[in-house]
């Protein structure tokens, strides 16, 4: 199988129309064409409704569309593989993160990672832990580091708990409740709510702890900074760890508030897929992680 004209059929959908994804690719229209009827005669099925608007697939386009996807990423993957082999001096790292994880714990590893590997290329998707195990299956990412209570028993995915950190509740600097040490459920119910977005037992969690009328989270936004950013413009209340809002709360522009840890921890995770082998990058940034203590050493046991 031809892999150019499977990534000329995958940029033709991706881009929905031969105009724009043959400027995309680099290609003239009529060679793009040519390109797809030539793939279509090889395969022997008609792969896209001419007759519709736009870019309409078929039942078999849709089929092919599956497989050429899944073979170009095994494709990029291999000659990755390739390009690392050699001490790291070239290749990719795909790396996906929640908002808690890339605001704290992931720039000072990667930041480390740069130090040692400079050669290799490093693109980190921020995204909530749903999107992340999208993207992880659709094999655009490698790992990903995020809040794991949903994803822990997911058959397809390998989970490895991080160090947890209790989460607590703050506010902007000059707040009406900083510095208060009488606070109540009925005070902080009378403040907006902003938060990432959060599985449903942390809601649930987050009714008994911090009970107020429906809807619980007001505002919701999955980039940390941006979250943080609002707060400070606001009197909207935010959960955060101190790991994630140390520079914030050092330079005096927001406040933790007199309460209790609203949960356990934070449950961030290293996710991989399961029974897949990892590229000589990202092993290399396990192990950056696991002598940050942040993942367990799987050769060592206690008793």
């Amino acid at each position: 199988m031809d892999l150019k004209s499977l990534r000329h059929f995958v940029a033709l959908v991706e881009h929905q129309g031969f105009a724009r994804a043959g400027e995309a690719i680099g290609l003239s229209q009529p060679a793009l064409s040519r390109s797809i009827q030539t793939l279509e005669q090889r395969l022997g099925c008609e792969l896209i409704n001419r007759s519709g608007k736009g870019v309409e697939l078929t039942p078999q386009g849709r089929l092919v569309l599956e497989h050429a996807q899944r073979l170009l990423a095994g494709s990029t993957a291999m000659r990755n593989a390739l390009r690392q082999f050699n001490d790291l001096q070239a290749g990719e790292l795909l790396l996906g993160a929640g908002p808690f994880p890339a605001a704290g714990l992931l720039p000072r590893v990667l930041g480390q990672f740069n130090r040692r590997h400079p050669g290799v290329r490093v693109h980190m998707e921020v995204q909530h832990w749903v999107a992340l195990r999208q993207q992880l299956l659709a094999e655009q990412l490698e790992l990903f580091v995020a809040d794991i209570r949903e994803l822990e028993h997911d058959p397809q995915l390998e989970v490895t708990p991080l160090q947890q950190q209790a989460s607590q509740l703050f506010c902007r600097a000059g707040h009406p409740l900083a510095g208060r040490t009488d606070l109540t459920p009925e005070l902080l119910a009378e403040y907006p709510l902003a938060s990432f977005r959060v599985p449903d037992r942390i809601l649930q969690d987050l009714r008994r702890t911090l009970p107020r009328p429906e809807p619980l989270i007001s505002l919701e936004c999955d980039n940390l900074d941006v979250l943080k950013r609002l707060v400070q413009h606001c009197d909207a209340l935010s959960i955060g760890s101190l790991d994630t809002l140390s520079d914030e709360l050092a330079a005096g522009s927001l406040a933790l508030l007199d309460w209790p840890a609203l949960m356990p921890g934070t449950s961030f995770g290293l996710v991989t897929r399961r029974q897949r082998p990892l590229s000589p990058a990202a092993t290399a940034f396990i192990e950056m992680l696991r002598t940050q203590g942040q993942v367990p050493d799987p050769t060592v046991t206690t008793d």
